[in-house]
């Protein structure tokens, strides 16, 4: 390791590979706020962020577990569905707080098809965020209501009853969700998200 009077260590958020710092710094030059979307294994979470000395200001967010509990969401916080419902959420919070645009901060890692759900329910309450058509896949298209896990469940269970009871228990053991019917519990949902914002 170097040393001596002119030796400095690099920040520590650099050395553990959690901040990008020329990315950021373009971020923040911008001015304008921040659409951050992170992932965790069972949670998305959705915020829109005011750069300022000192610390940031958040503006507007969401969380994946608000759904189960304010939305009648009772499917896993985790999956796709439950990310684009989020970003619809948080995008319509913001709209509320009186922001029209935004630019997108996605960090150094992030689980890809969540993430670009979560940005896909943004998008959709009309939210001027810049973004190439590109960004989003066509095979995620589908993907947002949930039809994936319902068009897998049907077919796991005419196909191989025993591996269904298996993949699906934690649905299963909840008498109010039925994984063949998911599009319904993600319409309910996004009804709910709708009519109390």
């Amino acid at each position: 390791m170097a040393k001596g009077p002119r030796h400095r260590l690099p920040l520590r958020r650099r050395i553990e590979g959690n901040t990008n710092y020329k990315k950021r710094l373009k971020l923040i030059k911008s001015k304008k706020l921040r659409a951050i979307i992170r992932a965790s294994l069972n949670h998305i979470e959705v915020q829109f962020i005011k750069s300022k000395f000192g610390g940031d200001e958040v503006i507007s967010s969401a969380n994946s577990k608000e759904l189960s509990n304010n939305f009648n969401w009772q499917a896993n916080t985790g999956n796709i569905p439950a990310s684009y419902l989020t970003g619809y959420l948080a995008g319509i919070r913001a709209k509320k707080a009186g922001i029209k645009e935004a630019i997108l901060d996605l960090g150094i890692f992030y689980h890809k098809n969540r993430v670009l759900a979560a940005f896909k329910g943004i998008i959709d309450t009309g939210m001027n965020i810049p973004y190439r058509e590109k960004f989003f896949p066509e095979s995620l298209e589908n993907r947002y209501n949930g039809s994936h896990i319902e068009d897998y469940a049907k077919l796991l269970k005419k196909q191989q009853p025993e591996k269904y009871q298996e993949v699906f228990s934690g649905y299963l053991k909840k008498k109010d969700i039925n994984p063949e019917n998911f599009t319904k519990i993600f319409k309910t949902t996004f009804e709910s998200i709708k009519s109390n914002n």
